[in-house]
């Protein structure tokens, strides 16, 4: 009821265990605190709060727009709902070194297990836009130490992200990943690969935990689970998937307003009242204590039948 009752510094070590266990850790990307829930309730192991996500929540693209007041706000409204870990995008880390030190101890504050930051130029773009820069390895490195400096919680997991391998290429990337690391990253995301085999060379070229990106329509091949722990990965993330199937549905659900005037063909395609309120636990809300405040749910919308 109400928020979980798992505490931040559990979720941090929970993800410090479960990216040490050697099993694959899947992140779905949650757009808002209900599909965080959804996604706890199917069993996966953690939510992801992407950037591009909370953009497009605002009505933005994914062009650097976005606060760390708006972010940290967000995912803490994420965050608190599930007993899983959540990682945040945190772009560039909004600002010089000084500013990335307040974006950690923020998303701490926020509740997450862990964030990463990237090495774009600022303000920075989507990472499978054409176009990106990056900054050189001193920039780079001052912010990972910055972050890692700056963090009150030794488990609060600081992720680096480079997005040399779609400006420099593959070897820039790896070379680009093991200075972050000696910098004190806890994990890297190297963002874009273009095959299995690039994967497969940076788990070589690093011995901290990396993170790969299934974002559809984006630069690479949407691999399996499976394919990505063969190669080394031990975190997979889903970022904008859950967002893009609901709009599609909200896509077609307004397009049958509007050439049939009533929604009745699309009931199956529907959340059903039923498992709503399942999800939300309207039931512990109500037995909560009836001695202040009760109300009684309608037997007829808690059943499909």
């Amino acid at each position: 009821m109400l928020y979980s009752r798992i505490t931040a510094a559990d979720k941090r070590l929970a993800l410090r265990a479960s990216l040490a266990s050697g099993v694959v850790q899947r992140f779905p990307g949650a757009f808002n605190p209900l599909s965080a829930k959804l996604i706890q309730s199917k069993g996966f192991e953690g939510v992801y709060i992407s950037g591009a996500v909370l953009s497009a929540d605002l009505g933005l693209p994914d062009i650097g727009l976005t606060t760390l007041t708006e972010v940290a706000a967000r995912s803490q409204q994420i965050s608190r709902m599930t007993d899983l870990p959540a990682i945040v995008d945190a772009d560039t880390g909004f600002g010089e070194p000084m500013n990335v030190a307040r974006t950690i101890q923020t998303l701490e504050d926020a509740g997450l297990a862990g964030m990463h930051i990237e090495d774009q130029v600022n303000p920075k773009r989507c990472g499978h836009l054409d176009g990106k820069q990056v900054v050189d390895d001193d920039t780079a490195i001052k912010r990972i130490r910055a972050a890692v400096d700056a963090r009150r919680d030794p488990n609060f997991l600081i992720m680096a992200r480079t997005d040399m391998r779609a400006v420099d290429g593959l070897d820039a990337a790896l070379d680009r990943a093991k200075k972050l690391a000696d910098a004190g990253a806890d994990a890297i995301f190297p963002e874009a690969m273009g095959s299995l085999a690039e994967f497969e060379a940076m788990r070589a070229a690093v011995d901290v935990p990396l993170l790969a990106n299934m974002t559809e329509f984006g630069k690479g091949e949407l691999y399996t689970v499976d394919q990505l722990a063969n190669v080394g990965m031990n975190m997979v993330i889903f970022p904008v998937s859950l967002l893009r199937l609901a709009m599609g549905a909200a896509d077609r659900g307004l397009d049958s307003i509007l050439q049939q005037g009533t929604l009745e063909p699309m009931l199956g395609e529907m959340q059903h009242r039923a498992d709503l309120y399942e999800l939300l636990d309207y039931s512990e809300y109500s037995h909560f204590d009836s001695g202040i405040f009760d109300f009684t749910l309608n037997p007829h919308i808690t059943s499909k039948v």
